[in-house]
C-alpha cells in the first residue's frame, strides 16, 4: 500500500520524511485556456474532471489545479494507449507522469458497436467529430463505461517522492488532459483501445450486415400521398424560387459546430490532397461569411444598424 503524505500545501516531497522545497516556476509549460472557473467546456471533458475529483485527495487536487494553471505541465504526449507527461516541480529535472486507462476487451467493443449501430445519430455525430451526449448509454448497454467509473480503471504513476497516488503532478496532467479532450474527444476512445477510424469502420460493416437481409425482404413502398393536391407547375413558375408562406415561421438555429468543418470530416481523407481541411477550410469560411451576410441582410436593413451578422453568430 502506498503511504499518503501530508496535505499542508507544501511542494514536492510532501511526505512525512521530506522537507518542503520551493517550486521551480516554468515559462515553457502548457498554458491553459481558462485562468479561472471551469477548466473545460464540453460535457465529456467535464466528466473526465469529475472522475479525477472523485478519486483524488482535495489537497493534492488543489495543488494540481494550481500547477496546471501555472504552466508547470511541460508536455503531454499520447503513446501506445497511454499518456506520458513531464511536470516541473521543485527538482531541476521534471517529474515523469504516466496515465493509462484500462482498454476495453474486443468482446466489449463488439457489444458497444452493436449498441451504437442501433441509432443512426451516433454515426452522424461521430463522423462530424462530435461526441453524442447519449453515447454513455451505448456503453452502459454493453456492460462497460467510456469514462472511468472507479480508480481501478485508471492507472497512474509519477517519479516524484510522494507516495500518494494520484499525486498533485498526476492531478495537474489530468486537468490538462481535460482541455485536450475538449478539442479531441476521440482521445478517450483511443485510450479505451479504439481509434475513430476503427469505430467508424466497424459501424459501417455493421450497417451493411443489417441492410443485406432487409433488402432481400423489402416490400413495395407505399405511394407518397400529399395532404392537398399541388398546383400545376406552369401556374407556379413566377414564384418557383421564392420561399412559400408556410415557411415564414420556420425556426432556424445558427450555431458554431463543435468541431470545425464537419462536412469535410464526414468525407474523410482525400486521395488528391494531403490536408483537405487546410486547403478547403478558407473557402468554407468565405462561403459561411457570405451566407450569413445574405441571411441577415434583410434584418440588418430593417433594424438600420451596423451590426456585423458574423459577430452575432460567434
Amino acid at each position: 500500500m502506498r503511504r499518503s503524505g501530508s496535505d499542508d500545501g507544501s511542494d514536492d516531497g510532501e511526505g512525512d520524511f521530506y522537507a518542503p522545497r520551493k517550486l521551480r516556476k516554468s515559462d515553457a509549460g502548457i498554458k491553459t485556456r481558462r485562468r479561472r472557473g471551469d477548466f473545460v467546456e464540453h460535457w465529456w471533458a467535464a466528466r473526465w474532471i469529475e472522475s479525477l475529483e472523485r478519486i483524488t485527495n482535495p489537497g493534492r487536487l488543489r495543488r494540481g489545479r494550481s500547477y496546471a494553471r501555472g504552466g508547470q505541465v511541460l508536455s503531454v504526449e499520447e503513446s501506445k494507449g497511454r499518456i506520458q507527461a513531464r511536470v516541473q516541480g521543485s527538482q531541476a529535472n521534471p517529474y515523469r507522469v504516466t496515465i493509462r486507462l484500462e482498454p476495453l476487451s474486443d468482446r466489449a467493443w463488439q457489444a458497444v458497436i452493436e449498441a451504437l449501430a442501433e441509432r443512426a445519430i451516433f454515426s452522424a455525430q461521430l463522423l462530424a467529430g462530435e461526441m453524442p451526449h447519449e453515447i454513455e448509454e451505448a456503453f452502459t448497454a454493453a456492460g462497460v463505461t467510456l469514462l472511468p467509473a472507479s480508480s481501478d480503471e485508471l492507472e497512474s504513476a509519477c517519479s516524484c517522492p510522494d507516495w500518494a497516488n494520484p499525486c498533485k503532478h498526476v492531478a495537474a496532467v489530468h486537468y490538462i488532459l481535460g482541455e485536450q479532450f475538449d478539442e479531441d474527444p476521440f482521445l478517450i476512445f483511443r485510450l479505451r483501445g479504439r481509434s475513430q477510424e476503427q469505430i467508424m469502420a466497424a459501424l459501417a460493416a455493421r450497417r451493411e450486415t443489417q441492410a443485406a437481409p432487409a433488402a432481400m425482404i423489402a416490400e413495395e413502398p407505399a405511394p407518397y400521398v400529399t395532404v392537398e393536391a399541388a398546383p400545376p407547375l406552369e401556374e407556379t413558375l413566377a414564384a418557383f424560387w421564392q420561399m412559400g408562406q408556410a415557411l415564414h415561421q420556420f425556426p432556424t438555429d445558427f450555431r458554431t459546430p463543435a468541431q470545425p468543418y464537419p462536412i469535410l470530416r464526414r468525407l474523410g481523407p482525400a486521395g488528391f490532397a494531403e490536408n483537405l481541411e487546410s486547403e478547403l477550410g478558407p473557402v468554407y469560411d468565405a462561403m459561411t461569411r457570405a451566407a450569413l451576410r445574405e441571411a441577415f441582410a434583410a434584418d440588418a436593413a430593417d433594424a438600420n444598424t451596423d451590426t456585423d451578422p458574423e459577430e452575432e453568430t460567434q
